[in-house]
């Protein structure tokens, strides 16, 4: 495949620009509670929708991806309901919580075989990017049994049902395949129907990762509601439990919750922020040399790849990606005293009362860059013309690839992947590894381009001998159509709600990876 299938430069959207599009329409087929149901032997993994005709650059993509070099392609298991979150966990199964299913699924990574579903209780999800979100194993699990899960609920303490989210500790217990024992960390931290989050990890130190979004204020529906992300909290507000500040932050806590003694004191008051000014980091994971990654959706350009400094400033909302002054400005829509008259756009000029900054005008001393940005444009890049032919769905052209979770490849199995990063994106269907160089703070080379399809791929995870990749994709939604000429959409996804497993079969005709394309 050849990068003119799709275009000079890898677009896609970012999933709360069309929130409203498409989590509708994830709602309405998942009511049902549809039990995953595991593909017969040879049965084709991505099959032809009835009447959907295929152009060549779409057929040759699929025998594309059915016979990448190295590599056999299969599909073991489907109509998951939104699967969010992937881990291969320390009792050989593969984890999968599924968002809008409010549980946490056990699947045999070998035939897909569902061997245990564990509702989570009281999760509130009515749509959007809410529900069952990102968990951990505990370290010491297989001495434990105890995994970390991230969901919304519903807090009614105040009289007014407010939507919150918690980290709750649960134990499995093998004789039963369930979970029991729900022990909450922290409560009371943001909830919405936007920019949740939600991905964590244990860090080398012990200590929990967990990423909250920015609840995706300042843009679309929430465009009137204060951003976060720059904001600190008080002594006050720690010690009373008030979260309210965390939005938009990496937050570093003791596995009890509890703040730890050595976290970066912040403008005076030392709380579970580890770092701040990030907009949506769906993707955690530890880098070779210990440090803690994450890959993060930027605006209408610059998603972010970012290697976390304790107490560091990442900029978000006064700057996406390098301050460059280059194709992002930062509209402040919530300061505008007529907000809710005005007509959301952030691509237009600014109407009056929404104030405008350039990211030179931002000033920290504890800026961090990013190691790499997906993708930086210029200043006079027109976001309206490239939209052309995307139409409703205008984010899917642009400069973005929708990063969906991040993951460091340790094995090796696959040659030239040994201590690679592994991203998946949602509009740009294809999985990007990065190479980072010694020393873990800058990447080498270019990024490499993986198991390009019409799929939104939202997770990944490897078999501990790393010779199977397994991947979990979106159950709805936009992706870039694979075809010659401008880009444009498809909600005709090739597996929606599915866990592909892509197995290393040897270096035959090229080694792994060998018919993938590099940007």
């Amino acid at each position: 495949m050849t990068l003119a299938l799709f275009g000079l430069i890898i677009l896609s959207v970012v999933p709360a620009m069309l929130s409203g599009f498409f989590n509708t329409k994830t709602v309405a087929t998942t009511a049902t509670n549809i039990v995953p149901i595991v593909l017969a032997q040879g049965e084709d993994p991505f099959p032809s929708v009835v009447n959907e005709k295929l152009t060549p650059a779409q057929q040759q993509a699929r025998e594309q991806l059915l016979k990448e070099q190295g590599f056999s392609v299969n599909v073991i298991a489907k109509n998951l309901s939104a699967p969010l979150n992937l881990l291969y966990g320390p009792d050989n199964a593969l984890w999968i919580t599924e968002r809008v299913g409010k549980d946490v699924l056990r699947v045999d990574p070998i035939n897909g075989t569902i061997l245990s579903k564990m509702p989570i209780p009281n999760v509130n999800q009515s749509g959007g990017q809410d529900g069952v979100l990102g968990m951990a194993f505990d370290p010491n699990f297989n001495s434990t049994n105890h995994i970390y899960i991230a969901y919304t609920y519903e807090d009614g303490s105040v009289g007014v049902p407010d939507l919150r989210t918690k980290i709750t500790q649960f134990t499995f217990d093998p004789s039963t395949n369930n979970i029991s024992e729900p022990k909450d960390l922290i409560t009371g931290l943001s909830g919405s129907s936007d920019h949740n989050s939600g991905r964590m990890t244990f860090g080398p130190d012990g200590k929990l990762y967990y990423t909250i979004g920015d609840q995706g204020k300042n843009q679309l529906a929430l465009a009137c509601l204060n951003n976060m992300a720059q904001h600190l909290p008080t002594t006050q507000q720690v010690a009373a439990n008030n979260w309210s500040t965390y939005e938009g932050k990496v937050l570093r806590m003791n596995p009890d919750g509890s703040i730890p003694e050595d976290n970066p004191v912040i403008n005076g008051v030392q709380s579970h922020i580890y770092t701040y000014g990030h907009r949506n980091a769906q993707g955690i994971t530890v880098g070779p040399t210990g440090d803690i990654y994450i890959s993060e959706h930027g605006d209408n350009s610059d998603d972010e790849v970012n290697r976390l400094v304790a107490g560091g400033n990442y900029g978000w909302p006064y700057v996406s990606g390098y301050i460059d002054d280059k194709a992002y400005q930062y509209y402040n829509w919530s300061a505008a005293k007529n907000c809710p008259e005005l007509k959301f756009n952030d691509v237009a000029p600014a109407p009056p009362g929404v104030t405008v900054k350039n990211e030179s005008e931002f000033n920290a001393t504890n800026f961090v860059p990013p190691i790499a940005t997906f993708y930086t444009v210029e200043k006079n890049f027109n976001f309206t013309q490239a939209a052309k032919s995307c139409g409703k769905m205008a984010s899917t052209c642009y400069p973005t690839v929708a990063p969906s979770s991040l993951r460091l490849y340790t094995s090796d199995t696959i040659p030239g992947w040994e201590n690679s990063l592994l991203m998946t994106t949602l509009k740009g269907g294809k999985i990007i590894k990065i190479t980072l160089d010694d020393n873990g703070t800058a990447v080498k080379g270019k990024p490499q381009e993986l198991f390009r399809s019409e799929n939104r791929y939202r997770d990944i995870a490897f078999s501990p001998d790393g010779s199977t990749v397994y991947v979990i994709t979106d159950m709805g939604g936009p992706v870039q159509a694979i075809k010659e000429g401008p880009i444009t959409p498809t909600t005709t996804l090739w597996s929606p709600g599915a866990l592909i497993a892509f197995k290393y079969m040897g270096a035959e005709g090229g080694g792994g990876g060998g018919n993938s394309t590099t940007q």
